[in-house]
């Protein structure tokens, strides 16, 4: 079987990849409702629209993919065999755009989180991590 789809069908193949409400979120969000924080989600008016937003802590947590986001690293974030250059800059944009956003909350006095898809293998570690940057005092 052949690892290459012809356009019509890699086009239909990544229709299907959501920005929000993705699996590794809703494994998020789980985690910390568990552990008896609440927020809000996808604010539009915040830069990049986090995926959970804590208003009366001035925090925020992204919830990256490992592939889309460019998690140093990981195996997770390999390069697509097919069309590199275009997938190169594209991906790095996301990154660079990732950056701009989390710079832009910071100044906006905002702290911010990033959970990667692949800490979710361990949600005991990534509970401590979000427990511990949710109760830290604002510096």
């Amino acid at each position: 079987m052949s690892d290459t789809l012809s356009p019509k069908a890699r086009s239909e193949r990544m229709s299907r990849v959501k920005a929000k409400d993705t699996k590794p979120e809703m494994k998020l969000r789980r985690l910390v409702h568990g552990l008896g924080f609440r927020y809000r989600l996808h604010r539009r008016d915040l830069p990049g629209t986090p995926d959970l937003v804590f208003p009366r802590r001035r925090a925020v947590i992204f919830m990256h993919g490992c592939f889309w986001h460019r998690h140093p690293g990981c195996s997770l974030t390999r390069m697509p065999k097919s069309r590199v250059a275009f997938w190169r800059t594209k991906l790095e944009a996301n990154r660079e755009r990732d950056l701009r956003h989390q710079q832009a909350l910071a100044g906006l006095g905002w702290r911010v989180l990033v959970v990667w898809e692949c800490e979710l293998r361990d949600l005991d570690a990534v509970a401590r991590e979000v427990e511990a940057f949710l109760t830290q005092e604002e510096a």
